[in-house]
């Protein structure tokens, strides 16, 4: 249990009100979206409101020895804010402000509270957006995304968070705070701290500010569907795409088994009978140009055995792109346990990647849904089960094991977006090897050696917090 006097200290450091100790206010961060991952209450809960408050509960938890779980809002999926060790989750909704829009730069500087449906909304009249858009985009928070350097449903064409941040203010784990980056766009000062710490998910430093770029919203657009009736011609279509030159700035994919259980959880009319849906939208500031890669992506998927359906209305557009959206809240309803993974391959090796999936849900007797980014080769395998058989929750890990060691194989990578968290850890060493661990512990350890920040994510933990 923590010392009082710890609690007290951390009131009068950042307000009564903005400290929460109670275990009913504290539960709901003992966890976050990941599932199949083990809950543990915090300490304690701040809720700073500054830079200057961060440093000072760093300096606390520091002379304390008192671990720190930075904490967006929890939507991430590789367990990546829970308390592993106790100590304080250090909460950003209370720093949720925009601090600025610049037009004239295409910047907005933020607090890490801020949430990135909320960034888009105030910088619509300006006639801009920030184009990351991971799933969560209604709840995920710019420090989060940061962390985790999030990616979404227009990576392909957009790049990911990383593409986006420009200067960011950084407490350290010595409590000193440090800024780099800014607005120019061009930068070549130092090390690129920016793509040190986008990524770090939490473990090198704690992000209380970010400048991030913004670029003009595409005035026109035209969405389609293919629907295919088996998986290698999805696979081929989706390189054919991009051969053709065509980058789009969305390119998804959904298997059979999530067809199926979207149509049943939304009923939006769709094919339940195809083996694979391609949802693809091109944008851009010329209508002339949009309609020629239109034209383009529609060759290709009649070549590929496609039957083809265009949005002709927002209103089709908006139902094409709920159904993927709708992928996996409609996975998840199916059990009480839903693991999400990201396994990402080269592009040109989709189409095994698909069909391994679907061979692995056979092998091991399990329920898998995959859906994704098939532009830049970034699937979603989601295993269902019920938690409570413990034999089907064995198999459900083997599957996931193999999964992991399928797109390592292909040339993949262990996660495209979601970061690595607690959830991965064990397969870390897989793709990195021995030396590339000890490299990542000798930046965590040049940065924090008490392992004060998030330990036990990313970085595999050494015992130093006593």
């Amino acid at each position: 249990m923590l010392d009082k006097a710890v609690v007290l200290k951390l009131q009068e450091l950042v307000g009564k009100e903005n400290v929460l100790t109670s275990k009913v206010e504290m539960l709901a961060y003992s966890y976050d979206a990941t599932a199949d991952m083990p809950r543990q209450m915090p300490d304690v809960v701040v809720m700073p409101t500054s830079s200057a408050m961060v440093q000072q509960v760093v300096d606390l938890a520091r002379a304390k020895h008192l671990a720190i779980y930075p904490r967006g809002a929890g939507s991430n999926l590789s367990g990546g804010t829970i308390p592993y060790k106790k100590g304080i989750v250090l909460s950003f909704q209370r720093m949720n402000q925009i601090l600025e829009i610049d037009p004239a730069n295409l910047t907005a500087t933020v607090q890490p509270g801020v949430v990135i449906a909320a960034l888009n909304a105030a910088i619509a009249k300006h006639g801009l957006i920030y184009p990351p858009d991971p799933g969560t985009v209604a709840t995920a928070t710019m420090g989060g995304s940061a962390a985790e350097n999030s990616g979404g449903l227009r990576g392909l064409k957009y790049g990911v968070t990383k593409n986006y941040i420009m200067g960011m203010e950084v407490v350290l784990a010595n409590g000193n705070k440090v800024r780099f980056g800014g607005k120019t766009v061009k930068n070549v000062t130092a090390y690129d701290f920016s793509n040190l710490f986008v990524g770090s998910e939490g473990t090198l430093g704690i992000t209380t500010e970010l400048t991030c770029k913004l670029i003009p919203a595409p005035r026109f657009r035209r969405t389609m569907m293919g629907i295919f009736s088996t998986i290698e011609d999805a696979g081929n279509a989706v390189a054919g795409i991009i051969a053709a030159h065509v980058i789009p700035a969305t390119l998804e994919i959904m298997d059979n088994m999530t067809i199926r259980t979207v149509e049943a959880f939304a009923n939006i009319g769709l094919p339940v009978e195809a083996k694979a849906l391609l949802l693809c939208e091109v944008d851009g500031m010329s209508q002339d140009l949009v309609d020629t890669e239109a034209e383009a992506v529609i060759e290709v998927l009649k070549k590929n055995n496609c039957e083809y359906k265009a949005a002709n209305t927002d209103v089709e557009r908006d139902q094409l792109w709920l159904a993927r959206r709708n992928a996996l809240p409609a996975l998840a309803s199916l059990n009480n346990t839903c693991i999400v993974e990201d396994a990402t391959v080269p592009r040109s090796r989709i189409t095994e990647m698909l069909l391994a999936c679907e061979a692995i849900a056979a092998k091991y007797n399990v329920t898998i849904g995959t859906f994704g980014h098939a532009g830049d080769g970034n699937l979603h395998p989601t295993i269902l089960y019920d938690m409570y058989d413990q034999d089907l929750t064995t198999r459900v890990h083997m599957a996931i094991d193999e999964i992991f060691s399928t797109a390592l194989a292909l040339g993949g990578t262990l996660s495209g977006e979601h970061g690595i968290g607690m959830a991965k850890m064990k397969y870390l060493g897989d793709e990195l090897g021995q030396s590339g661990l000890d490299l990542m512990r000798t930046i965590k350890e040049a940065l924090d050696p008490d392992y004060l920040l998030n330990p036990g994510k990313l970085v595999p933990l050494q015992e130093v917090l006593v």
